[in-house]
């Protein structure tokens, strides 16, 4: 509201501080003007009253004296000739303005009659009231010897009308050019308001727009004065203040990158236990621990259990404590560590590392020596039992040595072949693996693997098929090692595919590479085992048995997947139990500017 502005409110003061030392000027001002008519008023009557003592003092005739005196009679004015209280003498009325003045009059007032007992001029103030009116009048009493031993007295009395009708004209003169002046100083006061407090106003969108966050307005230096240094120093705060904004901004976005580019995840923790700051593996981590809950992320400040317990013991100790948990499967170390507000704990900065890979590869390195302890120690065993059979002579006839002997060279072949396969996995792994990537015709190619395995097939009479969807023929690629990927998948679809089964090979040609797939009608793979059959060692015993009843090392899948994905493809597995299997793997075109790349 305006009467709330600065402007409003300075313009009302000064038009108050006016109107008060206007109307106290202007009630003085009547005051003395009344004042001084009415002593002109007074003197004039006292040198009527004199010239008329006079008059009656000179003149012997008294007659004469009197007739002269009452010339002197206005119609305001009223003269009482006293000799004493019982002779006296009072001009005619003329005019119905004439002020009474009677003898009863004198004597009723103890100042009036002084004049005749103590020889003084007396002048009073007295208000006469009629039927219509009451109006005021002056009345002015001056001795006059009549004798040595006689005094009398001359009364004089004169209406203040005229004087009232002076000051009522004076009053209306005096109030008008109050008036003036109030208007007048509204329009200045207005003016100078304004004035003052236009660069305020425009100083206080400013602080508006900086509130806003537009850092660059700045206040119009309109002055040279107070106000002028004022707005100065206000658009050097601005000034100041952005560039201690950018520089936070700054300094927030430095921080919040390290942050979202760490991969630990960092929760700060105030100290009341609420989460003030996190990076994406932390929310992470959160997301992880409310989805095993089953709780519905409402609460985001809130801690796990184990997390929450941890945070105490920091708070309480000031020392860093350590936790792993373990939540959906992953594995988190959690460490926290006090933050200091100079001599006291203001909160706790907890960074979460995900050791799962690290406690996967662990377990890897350990099932991996237990497997290969595993895998050798059969074929060992035999060897070291044919060989003590050998030794002690217990094959008795030359047939039973020959298959002795067989067995051993068998066992022999199976480790060598063991030992092969690893070696070949972990020169892939270390990415030792070489291409030789060369123009291959994909029908041939394939119908090549196809009759690789037609007599496999037919000893379990399964229909082997295969089919070529290409339109381009000639692809690149290494054909030595995708013979071993198919290889390796066909023989693990006929090996697992009952009798009278069906295994198709098909090949796709997409837009950006080629697509072949191996599928069988056999067991199938269970849901669970899918993500890890292309692990070393794996074997879905239960439900990939073979059926046969030989068991395979669990490193051809492994070794099928660094193979496609030397070649920059991709290998993936599709499977129900009990209604059959899908390996399907991708090429990618322009295979020997891959390879060149990578060497």
């Amino acid at each position: 509201m305006f009467w709330k502005s600065v402007v409003g409110k300075l313009w009302f003061t000064i038009l108050l501080l006016v109107s008060f030392v206007l109307f106290i000027l202007t009630v003085l001002l009547l005051e003395f003007i009344e004042n001084y008519h009415v002593d002109v008023a007074e003197k004039e009557l006292t040198q009527l009253a004199s010239k008329v003592s006079i008059i009656m003092e000179r003149h012997e005739d008294k007659e004469l004296a009197r007739s002269i005196s009452w010339e002197l009679v206005d119609e305001l004015t009223n003269i009482l000739i006293v000799e004493d209280e019982s002779l006296y003498w009072s001009s005619p009325k003329k005019f119905p303005n004439t002020p009474p003045l009677s003898i009863e009059t004198i004597t009723s007032d103890q100042d009036l009659l002084e004049v005749l007992t103590e020889n003084e001029e007396v002048s009073k103030r007295t208000t006469f009231s009629s039927t219509n009116l009451t109006d005021e009048y002056l009345i002015v009493g001056v001795p006059y010897q009549i004798t040595e031993e006689k005094q009398g007295a001359v009364y004089i009395s004169q209406s203040l009308l005229a004087v009232n009708e002076t000051t009522k004209h004076t009053t209306r003169y005096i109030l008008l050019a109050a008036g003036i002046a109030i208007i007048l100083t509204t329009i200045f006061a207005f003016f100078l308001s304004t004035r003052i407090t236009y660069p305020l106003r425009k100083m206080r969108e400013v602080a508006f727009e900086l509130a806003r966050g537009k850092f660059n307005t700045k206040v119009p230096i309109l002055t040279t004065d107070e106000i002028g240094e004022l707005a100065i120093a206000f658009n050097q705060m601005g000034k100041q203040l952005k560039f201690n904004i950018n520089a936070l901004s700054q300094e927030k976005e430095h921080l919040s990158s390290i942050l979202s580019s760490m991969a630990d995840g960092v929760i700060t923790i105030n100290i009341d236990g609420t989460i003030l700051v996190t990076n994406p593996p932390a929310e992470r981590f959160l997301q992880a621990w409310y989805f095993e809950q089953k709780m519905q992320v409402k609460d985001e400040n809130e801690l796990p259990p184990e997390a929450k317990d941890l945070f105490h013991r920091v708070v309480s100790t000031e020392k860093e404590q350590i936790v792993e948990l373990k939540i959906q499967g992953r594995s988190w170390v959690l460490l926290m560590s006090p933050l200091y507000n100079q001599s006291y704990v203001r909160g706790v900065v907890a960074v979460l590392r995900d050791m799962t890979e690290e406690r996967r590869l662990d377990k890897l390195r350990k099932d991996f020596i237990a497997n290969v302890s595993h895998e050798l120690r059969t074929p060992i065993a035999m060897l070291q039992g044919y060989s003590e059979a050998i030794v002690d002579d217990i094959a008795s006839t030359e047939e039973e040595k020959k298959e002795i002997a067989q067995v051993i060279y068998e066992e022999s072949l199976r480790m060598g072949r063991l030992v092969n396969d690893l070696l070949d996995l972990a020169r892939m792994e270390a990415g030792h693996i070489s291409l030789n990537v060369e123009k291959v015709v994909v029908p041939e190619f394939i119908e090549k693997i196809n009759r690789k395995f037609q007599g496999l097939a037919k000893e379990k009479k399964i229909d082997i098929t295969h089919k070529n969807n290409i339109e381009n023929k000639v692809f690149s690629f290494d054909p030595d090692k995708i013979e071993q990927v198919l290889t390796n998948l066909v023989d693990n679809a006929i090996r697992h595919t009952d009798d009278g089964g069906v295994v198709k090979l098909n090949v796709h040609e997409l837009e950006n590479g080629l697509k072949i797939d191996v599928q069988d009608s056999g067991c199938g793979i269970r849901e669970e085992d899918l993500p890890f059959v292309f692990e070393r060692f794996y074997k879905a015993d239960k439900a990939r048995t073979r059926i046969n009843g030989s068991s395979g090392t669990g490193l051809g899948l492994g070794i099928a997947k660094n193979i496609v994905e030397a070649h920059h493809g991709t290998i993936t597995v599709h499977s129900k139990l009990n209604e059959g299997t899908t390996f399907s793997f991708f090429l990618p075109r322009k295979q020997e500017k891959l390879h060149e790349n990578d060497e």
